[in-house]
C-alpha cells in the first residue's frame, strides 16, 4: 500500500513537530522551506565569532519540550544540554533600581516580602492557583484541536469561568499593591502577545511556569532545539527542502493536488501549512479562502518587534542573561501598540546577553547583545527610525546600569517589520501571531482544518493553542492528530 504524501509549508517549530509525528505514523512527509535554513522565525546569525538567536531566546515550560521528545522515545538530553538560569532574569525599573528573579521560589517570595510586607504569602496563594491552571491547561486543554467549544467545557473549566472573564491585571492587583511587583507578575503575559488588561486571568498559569519551572538556556542557544528537531525529523524519514518558496497551491475538486515552488511542483494527498495563515490562503483561488480581508483586519495581533543583534568588545556590567528594562510606563507603551498603533516615544525593551552564561556565544572577553522593542504590527519601518531607537536604547542602558557601552560596539544588525514580511510572509510584519485575548481563545482562533478545501490543514502561532515556542510544538502534535482523524492511511 502506497504511503499518503504530505507536504508541509514552512519549517518552524510547529511544522517540524507535525512532520515528526506524521512521519512516525507512516506518512511520506516533505517539508518545504523558503529560506536557506530551517527553523522559521527561530533562525541563527553568526558573525565574527558571535552567535545570535534571531528569534526566540526564552526557554520556558521545559516539560512541554521533554514531552515532545519523549513521544519518540527520546529526551532533550539526547540532543542538547540545558542550564537553569539564576537569576532567571533581571528587571530594571530605573537607574540602579532592579529586581532579580531567583531560580528558587522561596527566594522569590522573600524578594517580594522585602518590597511589600505580606506579599510573600499572597504570592504563594497566587502561584498555587496558577499551578492548578497550568496542570489543567498544559495537560489537557491546549492539546484540544479547537473544533468545537465542548472540548473545553466541562466541570473543571466551568468552575473557572470567572477566570476567563477576570483579567490578569485585575487579578494581580488583588494580590499585590506595589507597582513593581505587579509588573513582575504581569510580565509573562507578554509571551501571550496581549495586554494584561485584555488577557483572561486563567492564563496566570504562565506565572507558574515562570516561578516554579524556571528559565532555562540550551547550551549553544535556542537554535539547538531547531537542530534537534531537524535531526529527529530526518531520522524518521522526513524530507526537508530549503530554498523552496511556495508560490501557488493547485486545487482540483475542492482538494489540493500539489504546490508550485521555486524547486518544482510537489504533488500531495494532504497539504499542511505552518507558514503564515493569511499568506497561505492568498496562494489559494479566492473561492477557497476561509477568512476575508475584514476578518484579518478585525483581529488583535501580538506585537511585531524591532530587534538588534550587537557584538561588544567587552563584557557588559550590571546585567543578567535576560534583562528587562521597565523604566517606562507599560500601559502607555501597550496603548501605542494596540490602540493608537504608533511608535512610542520611550518604549520598554528586553535585552539578552547569552554570552554571560554560554561561552560559545561570543569570543573570550566579548559579549553578545540581543535587544527587542515590542512595536505595533505594520509600524513604519525606516533606517532612520531603527537608528533613532538603537541610540535611545544604548543611552538608556548606559544611564540605568552605569556601564559605558556605546564605544564598545563592534557591529550591529537590525531586524524589523519589513524583515518579518520579507522572510516569513508575516501578516503586517507581526512577530508572534494572534494575541490570546478572550475573543481569540481556543475555538475562536483560525481553524486547523480548512472548511473549504478537503485536505488542507494549518498549524502554528495563528491557530490553537497560540503564540510561543511550547504552544507551537503542541500545535504540530494536535494538527497531526487531526490529520489522522480525517485521513486514515
Amino acid at each position: 500500500m502506497l504511503k499518503h504524501k504530505i507536504v508541509i509549508i514552512g519549517s518552524g517549530f510547529s511544522s517540524l513537530s507535525a512532520a515528526c509525528y506524521l512521519s512516525k505514523q507512516g506518512y511520506d512527509v516533505t517539508v518545504l522551506e523558503k529560506n536557506k535554513t530551517v527553523g522559521g522565525r527561530a533562525r541563527q546569525l553568526k558573525k565574527d565569532g558571535f552567535t545570535f538567536d534571531i528569534g526566540p531566546t526564552f526557554y520556558w515550560m521545559p516539560d512541554v519540550f521533554e514531552r515532545f521528545f519523549n513521544d519518540f522515545n527520546q529526551s532533550t538530553n539526547d540532543y542538547y544540554s540545558l542550564n537553569k538560569l539564576n537569576p532567571a532574569y533581571q528587571i530594571y525599573f530605573g537607574k540602579n533600581d532592579s529586581i532579580s528573579i531567583s531560580d528558587n521560589f522561596e527566594d522569590i517570595k522573600q524578594s517580594f516580602e522585602q518590597i511589600e510586607k505580606g506579599s510573600g504569602k499572597k504570592l504563594e496563594k497566587f502561584i498555587n492557583k496558577a499551578q492548578i491552571n497550568y496542570n489543567l491547561a498544559i495537560k489537557d486543554l491546549v492539546y484540544k484541536p479547537g473544533e468545537h467549544i465542548f472540548e473545553i467545557i466541562n466541570q473543571k473549566t466551568f468552575l473557572k469561568l470567572y477566570e476567563f472573564i477576570l483579567t490578569i491585571k485585575k487579578q494581580v492587583s488583588s494580590y499585590v499593591k506595589n507597582k513593581k511587583l505587579q509588573k513582575i507578575l504581569e510580565f509573562p503575559v507578554l509571551f501571550l502577545g496581549a495586554k494584561p488588561s485584555n488577557t483572561p486571568s486563567f492564563y496566570n498559569f504562565m506565572n507558574y511556569a515562570d516561578f516554579k519551572l524556571g528559565t532555562w538556556h540550551p547550551q549553544g542557544g535556542m537554535y539547538e532545539v531547531v537542530k534537534a528537531m531537524d535531526s529527529l525529523a530526518k531520522s524518521l524519514g522526513v524530507n526537508i527542502i530549503t530554498d523552496s518558496k511556495v508560490y501557488e497551491i493547485e486545487i482540483e475538486n475542492k482538494s489540493v493536488k500539489g504546490v508550485k515552488t521555486d524547486s518544482g511542483f510537489y504533488s500531495c494527498d494532504i497539504l499542511l501549512s505552518g507558514a503564515d495563515y493569511h499568506h497561505t490562503e492568498s496562494l489559494l483561488p479566492k473561492q477557497f479562502r476561509q477568512y476575508s480581508k475584514s476578518y484579518w483586519e478585525s483581529k488583535t495581533f501580538a506585537p511585531s518587534a524591532l530587534l538588534f543583534y550587537v557584538g561588544f568588545n567587552k563584557k557588559i556590567k550590571n546585567v543578567s542573561h535576560h534583562t528587562l528594562f521597565f523604566d517606562t510606563d507599560f500601559e502607555t507603551h501597550a496603548k501605542t501598540i494596540y490602540d493608537t498603533k504608533t511608535w512610542t516615544k520611550k518604549p520598554l525593551f528586553y535585552a539578552s546577553f547569552p554570552s554571560i552564561t554560554d561561552a560559545s556565544a561570543a569570543p573570550k572577553n566579548k559579549e553578545v547583545g540581543i535587544f527587542l522593542i515590542p512595536i505595533a504590527p505594520d509600524s513604519k519601518d525606516t533606517p532612520e527610525i531603527r537608528e533613532h531607537y538603537f541610540n535611545q536604547l544604548i543611552e538608556r542602558i548606559e544611564y540605568i546600569t552605569g556601564d559605558s557601552i556605546k564605544n564598545n560596539i563592534l557591529f550591529k544588525e537590525s531586524y524589523c517589520v519589513q524583515n518579518f514580511k520579507d522572510d516569513y510572509n508575516s501578516y503586517k510584519g507581526n512577530a508572534y501571531g494572534l494575541a490570546n485575548t478572550l475573543t481569540q481563545t481556543h475555538v475562536l482562533r483560525p481553524k486547523l482544518k480548512s472548511k473549504k478545501v478537503d485536505n488542507l490543514y494549518f498549524c502554528g502561532q495563528l491557530t490553537v493553542p497560540g503564540p510561543g515556542v511550547p504552544p507551537s510544538l503542541i500545535s504540530g502534535k494536535i494538527v497531526s492528530d487531526l490529520i489522522l482523524k480525517y485521513n486514515r492511511k
